[in-house]
C-alpha cells in the first residue's frame, strides 16, 4: 500500500507548488499557537531560522498525531532583518512601518520544511532568500499602500512578488520556492529517496 502524504498547511501557494510538481497528497491545516511556540524556544536558540524550523515541526507533528501512518510535510517561514523578526501587519499604519523599516535594506526570508511520521522528524531543511529593497520614495510608498490595501496584510513583508510587490526590490538572492515558503527542490529530492516521489 502506498504511503500517503499530507501537507500541514492551508497555504494556497504551497498547495499550488505541490500540484505543479505532480505530487499526490492531502492538505490539512495545523492549528498551533505560533506566538506561544516561539516563546517556548530557549532565548539563546531563538534565531529566525530556528523559529521557522520549530514551527514547521510543530505543525507537522500536530497533523501526524491524527494520521500517524502518513508522512506529513511541515513548513513555515520567518522574515528577519538582522535579529529582528517581523509579523504580519494588521492595518495600514503597520504595513507602512514595516516597509519604511525594510526600505533600502536586505532582509531574509527563512523557509523551513520537514517530514514527520509517527510524530518523529524524518528529515528537515532550511533555505534562506536575501531580499534587498530599493530606496523608493515616500510618494511611491503611499500610492503602493493605496493600490494594494488589505491584501498587504496577508504576507509578513507586505508584498507579493508575483504582483506589484516586485516594484519594491533592487535585488533578490534565493530561489522562488523559498520566497513562497516551501523549499521545493530539496523536498522533492528527499521524497524521491523515500520512494514517494517517482519522478
Amino acid at each position: 500500500m502506498a504511503t500517503s502524504l499530507i501537507l500541514a498547511s492551508a497555504s494556497s501557494a504551497r498547495r499550488q507548488l505541490l500540484n505543479n510538481a505532480g505530487l499526490s497528497y492531502d492538505a490539512e491545516a495545523a492549528s498551533v499557537d505560533e506566538r506561544q511556540l516561539e516563546q517556548d524556544i530557549p532565548e539563546a536558540d531563538r534565531t529566525p531560522t530556528s523559529i521557522a524550523m520549530h514551527l514547521a515541526i510543530a505543525k507537522a507533528r500536530a497533523i501526524s498525531l491524527r494520521h500517524p501512518l502518513s508522512i506529513v510535510i511541515g513548513c513555515d517561514q520567518t522574515m528577519s532583518l538582522g535579529s529582528t523578526l517581523f509579523h504580519k501587519a494588521t492595518d495600514r499604519a503597520g504595513a507602512k512601518s514595516t516597509l519604511q523599516t525594510l526600505r533600502g535594506k536586505a532582509h531574509h526570508l527563512n523557509s523551513a520544511v520537514c517530514l514527520v511520521r509517527h510524530g518523529e522528524v524524518m528529515w528537515s531543511h532550511v533555505s534562506v532568500a536575501i531580499m534587498r529593497m530599493r530606496e523608493f520614495s515616500d510618494a511611491f510608498l503611499e500610492s503602493y499602500l493605496d493600490r494594494n490595501g488589505e491584501k498587504l496584510f496577508g504576507s509578513v513583508g507586505c508584498y507579493q512578488l508575483e504582483g506589484e510587490g516586485i516594484q519594491l526590490f533592487e535585488t533578490i538572492d534565493g530561489d522562488y520556492f523559498t520566497i513562497l515558503g516551501l523549499p521545493l527542490l530539496p523536498l522533492l529530492e528527499e521524497l524521491r529517496k523515500l520512494g514517494i516521489n517517482h519522478a
